[in-house]
């Protein structure tokens, strides 16, 4: 039985920061950030947007009624979470009209958390073939402002159906993953935003994905002329990159070339958002489907990684007809139909909250799901 993706959405916040007016306002070359770093804008998500209305509306976008009645699995990864106990996939169930019948839970481990939820909801339709599975990765990547950090910073939300029609994305059994203790990346409970060790964590980062691959080639007798693209974690678009480059002199000339430009297709959309955190894998997977020269059946292989620290690297094959299920003007005004705002009302942002008692005036919302209140310390959401 195939089991794979059969639908795939992305959103982000409609507002945005240009990362050379980033550089500028912090007294840096621009070339640090553009180049060095590798991204050209950065998703501010407004003071009423959070992982559970991201993730709200991403799937709202893969949504109707038919399929809706046949989901029995709801997971949310993410590492941005509202809520200490109650799961950001409860709000969902009421938000976007899902049936009582499901299961429904949230996944933390840094930016591996969607993948975790993605292999589940594998096992969860081979054991109900007649079931979906709802699989939301949503983040906001804060590391606070004028912090060495904050050029890295995004939001953003990719909502995945998963099926035994997968029609975007076939998932393989071919599949190798390693855990270890890592203190490269944490966030306490008491902050809001990341700590990091910055170089550390991405030595570790392409130490797992050298480790993986070596084991997957043993394993499964795999070479890289299997794949017709390798994509990434890229918390900002250099860092697959990186690990890209450890491939340089161990496989031809001619296919590292080719690899290397299937990766620009992937980081296009990545470019212009940031650091999706649990979603910036699958970001770089819609960007791919929609950027490159992409045929039915070619073989992807994928490297998630999240900090503390765990990897996986999986494979998948592109199913005939993917672009008809995938909503590509949908996704692609998500990302044009934003506006720029100046360095200093994002900084404005950064600092503001809801704090309990306050409401939002539904009509400062531009989308469709918003935090309405905070009411006795519980947060309340609304559809516009």
């Amino acid at each position: 039985m195939d089991i794979g993706i059969e639908k795939i959405g992305f959103y982000t916040p409609k507002q945005y920061i240009d990362i050379v007016e980033l550089a500028q306002a912090r007294n840096q070359d621009p070339d640090k950030f553009t180049i060095g770093i590798g991204q050209d804008k950065q998703a501010v998500p407004a003071v009423y947007e959070d992982a559970v209305t991201m993730a709200a509306e991403a799937s709202d976008q893969i949504l109707d009624s038919d399929n809706k009645s046949d989901i029995g699995l709801v997971i949310v990864g993410t590492e941005s979470s509202v809520d200490e106990s109650k799961a950001a996939a409860l709000y969902l169930t009421e938000l976007l009209n899902l049936p009582e019948n499901v299961r429904a839970f949230e996944i933390k481990e840094a930016c591996y958390g969607a993948t975790a939820g993605l292999q589940m909801a594998k096992n969860f339709v081979a054991a109900h073939p007649d079931k979906k599975a709802l699989v939301v990765a949503s983040d906001i990547a804060r590391y606070g402002i004028n912090t060495p950090g904050e050029v890295t910073q995004g939001a953003g939300s990719v909502a995945m159906l998963i099926s035994s029609e997968p029609k975007v994305l076939k998932l393989t059994d071919q599949t190798v993953y390693m855990s270890r203790n890592v203190g490269d990346f944490w966030r306490p409970t008491f902050s809001k935003t990341a700590f990091a060790r910055g170089k550390f964590s991405n030595q570790i980062y392409i130490e797992f994905f050298e480790t993986l691959w070596a084991r997957y080639q043993k394993e499964f007798g795999a070479t890289a002329d299997n794949f017709k693209a390798m994509l990434y974690h890229i918390p900002y678009t250099k860092m697959g990159a990186k690990a890209m480059r450890t491939l340089d002199g161990k496989i031809s000339a001619e296919k590292y070339a080719q690899l290397q430009t299937e990766y620009q297709a992937s980081i296009k959309f990545g470019r212009e958002v940031g650091n999706l955190y649990t979603g910036s894998l699958y970001l770089g997977l819609i960007s791919y489907l929609l950027n490159s020269d992409v045929k039915t059946d070619d073989n992807l292989l994928l490297f998630s990684y999240g900090s503390g620290a765990v990897g996986e690297l999986y494979s998948a094959e592109v199913v005939d007809g993917f672009k008809d299920n995938i909503n590509v003007q949908a996704i692609k005004s998500v990302i044009d139909d934003r506006g720029k705002i100046s360095i200093s009302d994002y900084e404005k942002i950064f600092t503001e909250s809801i704090e309990d008692g306050q409401s939002v005036d539904p009509e400062t919302v531009t989308g469709k799901f918003y935090l309405k209140e905070i009411k006795e310390n519980e947060r309340l959401y609304s559809a516009k």
